[in-house]
């Protein structure tokens, strides 16, 4: 754990190490912890505030000198609490509130994959021709472009039926409710995706390819054989 040690210098007191924190350190010795070498040790911050409460030192920050002063704590202090019973604990309580929080995120994690199985895409039905134009229409808007149906490239103008197709399902979005970010919302939105994209290659077959290009994250060049 000493990879982990912030230093000060050997014998001082705090308003010495406070008075020529950012100094030289030499010489110090490796007597404190900041933060992250707690957090290296298993501390939370919750955990630092019931059990240490306020550091023994103060450093400025050898980065900037505009940044909070780190937060040092006394080793010796530090590993007494390690070895007390309000410790371990504390450490239990974290523990077990972590394994709760996962069970939760899985659970919840599970719900929002079957809403999004169930849940139903509907896709707008248009004729080729309103299709396109409102496709266009759409990339003109977002881009601040003007352009035409018949001057349009063939795979960019599939391209942007894609496009203005997806956001005409972006009210779907809503069902990746209830998730924060993670692992689970990464599967969660991917699920969501497929489900899009294929809802868009059903009701216009010759979308397909363009929506699996779109799906595989290929944004330039042809589409998968």
């Amino acid at each position: 754990m000493t990879a982990a040690h912030e230093t000060n210098e050997s014998g001082q007191g705090q308003g010495q190490a406070q008075g020529s924190a950012g100094g030289g350190h030499t010489h110090a010795a490796r007597t404190h912890l900041s933060a992250a070498g707690l957090r290296a040790r298993g501390w939370t911050a919750g955990m630092v505030g019931q059990l240490l409460g306020e550091p023994d030192l103060f450093r400025v920050n050898p980065y900037s000198r505009a940044a909070p002063r780190i937060r040092l704590y006394c080793v010796e202090r530090v590993e007494a609490a390690e070895r007390s019973a309000e410790f371990r604990a504390v450490t239990a309580a974290a523990v077990r509130r972590s394994a709760a929080a996962r069970v939760v995120a899985r659970r919840r994690l599970r719900e929002v994959l079957a809403r999004i199985a169930a849940a139903p895409i509907d896709v707008p039905r248009l004729a080729p021709r309103e299709l396109a134009a409102l496709a266009v229409e759409y990339r003109d808007r977002r881009d601040g472009a003007v352009g035409s149906v018949g001057s349009a490239d063939p795979g960019a103008l599939d391209r942007w039926k894609v496009d203005w197709l997806q956001h005409q399902l972006a009210r779907h979005e809503e069902l990746l409710d209830g998730l924060y970010g993670g692992a689970g919302w990464a599967a969660a939105e991917e699920s969501l995706r497929r489900r899009v994209y294929g809802a868009i290659a059903e009701a216009y077959p010759f979308l397909a390819r363009e929506c699996e290009r779109q799906l595989s994250g290929r944004e330039g060049g042809p589409p998968p054989d």
